[in-house]
């Protein structure tokens, strides 16, 4: 019997738990489970599952009477529901309603839709909770119908009408979002709408006149295989139809930027040839909008974290991802003013942003045009980003604009009497700080712009 120790994140179910074996994450299944788990073994539910790349797939390491030991495939970051654009959303949900839709046809159902259950691995949306399936009982309605709802359906309606900054909600409501809450913040429209009336209102009012009976009564109510696969059909089609209207600031940076085409394609060949010179395996990308310089790069990356405050520059680039097939490229959202932070009992069910960044270790970290943002927005000194960076980054390549920069100029006059304490936002002052942290390798002034790149090893 395996003595390894549990993951934090991994002990709400009795049917197994997730440990890491010298680095290898791999799942213990609990004797309660053995049945299930061989049934959708033996009858190929699995299989299929991973061959249409639903579930991550895993192998068998051991077996015996008191446990079956997997490894799954190994995902080397994992993002998390609240560092998914909208677009990311929406096929989370998508995909856990397909794999409830393939359950229940084969006798089986999704005893829980978490929507912490999925994260995107080879571009896309993947399920990672082996061992949510249970037997399908003739009448008995989908008892992870109101955890959906709360997950996936609530934060996508939240972020259509109020904007993308609902999708961070689970941050606060790992549960999901409370259906009284949820059904108050809707604007009173949604109660004409018949497909939102019974979906959230009519859910947030059986939970507030039943409480605590809640599930025990929604449990006797007898709903037929045909009935349940008509209401996933329905939020199926709701949810893929959902869109987003606001607009954003940097949605198409790239269009607008102030650079020359000459300064441009000068600031590309730059990082390519401090790239090509280092041949890392894995990158990321603070601040990457919509993964324009990653893609330009010509070395070859096993993958690319690529990650912006902007949904839309993050959905942006999703699209794109999907398009090209790039499996290499995973793009989330992150606010380096404000990373994820560690929720959950004991602050140690979903992991922080900077462990999990400076557990993966990336090769190179690219920040580009996103130290004027940290310094002037945010009022992050040099020697405070300098320390931020050097948490993760071994090789670090970083843009600086200078202070006539026109994006630069542009976030000082905001700053009205106090733009006067900002005198110290010059390159002499920015080098100072992060020579104490790392060693230059090389600095290139980008002609034609207010422009300098940094080509930096941590010490």
């Amino acid at each position: 019997m395996t003595s390894n120790k549990r993951h934090p994140s991994s002990f709400r179910d009795p049917s197994g738990y997730v440990f890491k074996d010298q680095n290898v994450f791999k799942r213990v299944i609990n004797p309660i489970y053995f049945r299930q788990y061989r049934s959708l073994k033996d009858s190929g539910f699995f299989k299929k599952l991973f061959q249409n790349k639903l579930l991550i797939s895993h192998t068998e390491d051991q077996s015996n009477d008191a446990e079956i030991v997997i490894v799954p495939e190994q995902i080397p970051f994992i993002t998390y529901p609240y560092e998914w654009s909208f677009l990311q959303y929406k096929e989370a949900a998508l995909l856990t309603l397909k794999i409830q839709k393939y359950a229940l046809e084969h006798g089986y159902s999704l005893k829980d839709a978490s929507a912490f259950n999925v994260t995107f691995h080879n571009s896309q949306a993947i399920f990672i909770d082996t061992l949510s399936f249970d037997f399908y009982t003739e009448g008995q309605p989908w008892r992870a119908y109101k955890q959906f709802i709360a997950h996936f359906l609530g934060p996508l309606l939240l972020a259509q009408y109020h904007g993308t900054q609902s999708l961070k909600l689970l941050s606060s409501f790992i549960d999901g979002m409370p259906m009284k809450q949820l059904a108050s913040m809707l604007p009173f429209k949604t109660k004409l709408n018949p497909f939102l009336y019974s979906n959230v209102h009519l859910l947030a009012k059986f939970e507030e006149n039943y409480n605590d009976d809640y599930e025990g009564n929604i449990k006797q109510t007898k709903l037929s295989k045909k009935a349940q696969l008509n209401i996933i059909k329905s939020l199926y089609d709701f949810i893929k139809k959902m869109s987003l209207k606001e607009q954003s600031e940097w949605g198409d940076y790239y269009s607008k930027t102030n650079y020359s085409d000459t300064a441009f394609k000068t600031k590309s060949e730059v990082i390519n040839t401090w790239v090509n010179s280092i041949k890392p395996k894995t990158l990321i990308d603070i601040g990457g909008n919509d993964g324009t310089f990653v893609r330009l790069l010509n070395h070859e990356l096993e993958q690319a974290l690529v990650c912006d405050i902007d949904n839309n520059a993050v959905d942006y680039n999703y699209k794109i991802t999907k398009t090209n097939n790039e499996a290499y490229m995973l793009p989330f959202v992150l606010d380096i003013l404000n990373p994820s932070a560690n929720i959950g009992f004991n602050n140690k069910e979903r992991t922080s942003f900077l462990n999990r960044i400076e557990e993966y270790a990336p090769d190179i970290t690219l920040a580009l045009a996103v130290i004027h943002h940290m310094t002037l927005s945010g009022n992050v000194t040099f020697d405070m980003s300098a320390e931020f960076f050097a948490n993760f980054s071994r090789n670090l390549i970083i843009e600086f604009p200078k202070p006539d920069d026109s994006w630069a100029l542009r976030l000082l006059n905001t700053k009205g009497e106090f733009r006067n304490h900002f005198d110290f936002y010059n390159e002499e002052n920015f080098e100072k700080a992060y020579l104490k942290k790392f060693d230059l390798v090389e600095k290139i002034d980008i002609p034609n712009s207010k422009r300098v790149m940094y080509s930096f090893k941590r010490k």
